[in-house]
């Protein structure tokens, strides 16, 4: 790899320095840089691109910041097949997995192609109202329909396929892929999945019983949501960026992407031990 892409998010306290250090880092290394508007103007001897198609010139695309900074990352390219790698500036996320310490040897591993690569899926929502389709989006990490500021519940139909799950009575709804499973799922008492895990996670936000609990279906399962009664606009968010007002009757239907995502990472990442530090997993202190 020659040519990158960069997106940062340049409202991070040391996205300038890390920026410019990047510069010098790519010239030593005899990669060329190419960054949307706001980041180029941080980036010395980068050339500026539009975003979007701009970016299929280049061999992979580096996002400088956090994990919001990733999904936004996956948004920009709509749709385009290019490897992402995540360089975190703060603390460690869970997919900005290469830390500004390890920048240089993230930069030559791309160089050299000795990276690992971690294919993620793509789950795409379609919204439908009584005029048909209102609304299409790709969601990396989850879907999330919720009541937000409000305290009125609401009633929300599941459907696995052609089987009726159950109608919750709840503050919200999340269905998240592998890869958001350590997200806003988790918070609502979710399972952890492993990336490459082929399946969706069904949380319930406050539900008002004590026997709901998140189920795990195969990705091969069209998930679908029914708004049944909602005394109030209820929120859909789409990997926490994009997203749209709901009202009774709305169906939101959840699928595996035809396309998918490759993260690539450096070549003793271990998933692991990404969980035991973000989570602060520990063993036992001792016995007795």
């Amino acid at each position: 790899m020659q040519h990158l892409g960069v997106i940062a998010n340049t409202g991070k306290p040391r996205a300038a320095a890390v920026l410019e250090r990047l510069a010098g880092l790519a010239g030593s290394l005899g990669l060329s840089l190419s960054a949307t508007a706001e980041t180029a103007a941080l980036l010395p001897g980068s050339s500026v691109i539009a975003g979007g198609e701009g970016f299929g010139s280049v061999d992979a695309v580096l996002a400088l910041g956090g994990d919001g900074t990733m999904l936004a990352a996956v948004r920009s390219l709509h749709g385009l097949d290019k490897p992402l790698i995540g360089v975190n500036i703060g603390s460690l996320g869970f997919m900005t997995s290469v830390s500004e310490q390890d920048m240089e040897r993230a930069l030559r591993c791309l160089r050299d192609e000795t990276y690992r690569v971690s294919e993620r899926s793509v789950a795409e929502c379609v919204v439908r109202a009584a005029g048909g389709v209102v609304g299409q989006y790709c969601a990396l990490n989850d879907v999330v329909i919720s009541s937000g500021a409000s305290s009125r519940v609401v009633r929300l139909e599941v459907s696995a396929g052609d089987s009726l799950v159950t109608t919750y009575v709840c503050d919200g709804l999340i269905v998240s892929t592998p890869t958001g499973s350590t997200g806003h799922s988790l918070s609502a008492g979710g399972p952890i999945m492993l990336p490459d895990t082929h399946a969706f996670v069904v949380s319930v936000i406050c539900p008002h019983t004590l026997s709901s609990r998140p189920l795990v279906l195969p990705d091969r399962t069209v998930i679908r949501v029914r708004v049944c009664a909602a005394l109030h606009d209820l929120r859909l968010s789409v990997d926490g960026q994009v997203g749209r007002e709901l009202k009774s009757d709305d169906i939101v239907e959840v699928r595996r992407g035809e396309r998918h995502v490759r993260f690539l990472h450096l070549p003793d990442y271990d998933y692991f031990s990404v969980l035991r530090r973000k989570l602060n997993w520990s063993g036992s202190t001792g016995m007795g």
